[in-house]
């Protein structure tokens, strides 16, 4: 006699079934928790399908692994086997276009979203607007001679600059001299061993001193040996 469909043998024989594969209670308790099902019920649902030979079970120690009854299924033969093969293909390669298609949609969605809107472009327009006419304003009164910069100001900056750079060309004097101490004496080549030690200075980055150093006006820049 077939188990009730709501029962809990129901239940387990249909999702035994289903899976077609070794199982122990645990596999089946966890796959199963959306119909609040115990354990313990579990467990004798499997004991009872498997002595009323509804389904097979081994058993590995303590633990018991059940399966479906595979006398119930259909075994394909050879040509149905190849038929399937080619199904598979066909279904594989649709799939691929399919993604190909979506991923071309999803593409052209996120390029229409990346475009601004009537309402955003007039937007935009207002703000540069308004920016090129603070430029304007600012061209104007450099065009008229006013100082934008206070004297003071701009001399406390150039001191500032000054002071960095005198500090960069000190530290960059002190590191050729220690440089120069390791890399004497040792026998390997110094780029290599730069490259070795992961050290970049400023020509490795495109940055030169003297570039810098020629941003402050000649009656503040101190002798090279500061």
């Amino acid at each position: 006699m077939a188990p009730k469909s709501d029962s809990a043998e129901a239940i387990v024989l249909n999702f035994v079934n289903e899976q077609n594969r070794p199982l122990n209670t645990q596999n089946v308790a966890d796959a199963l928790q959306k119909f609040n099902l115990k354990k313990t019920a579990i467990q004798k649902a499997l004991d009872n399908l498997a002595d009323g030979g509804k389904i097979s079970f081994k058993e590995y120690g303590k633990q018991k692994i059940y399966v479906a009854r595979q006398d119930q299924f259909e075994i394909p033969n050879n040509d149905e086997l190849t038929q399937m093969k080619e199904q598979n293909a066909n279904l594989q390669k649709q799939l691929e276009d399919q993604k190909k298609a979506t991923s071309e949609v999803e593409a052209e969605i996120k390029s229409l979203q990346s475009n601004l809107t009537l309402e955003q472009i007039c937007e935009k327009e207002v703000d540069l607007r308004m920016e090129v006419q603070e430029l304007e304003n600012k061209l104007n009164k450099l065009r008229g001679g006013v100082t934008l910069v206070k004297p003071e100001e701009r001399e406390l900056v150039e001191k500032m600059l000054s002071e960095k750079i005198s500090q960069w060309r000190k530290r960059k004097r002190m590191f050729r001299d220690l440089w120069d101490t390791l890399t004497e004496n040792s026998p390997k080549d110094p780029k290599e061993f730069k490259e070795e030690l992961g050290i970049e200075n400023d020509e490795d980055v495109g940055v030169s001193l003297q570039s810098y150093s020629d941003l402050i006006p000649q009656g503040r820049k101190r002798p090279r040996g500061q």
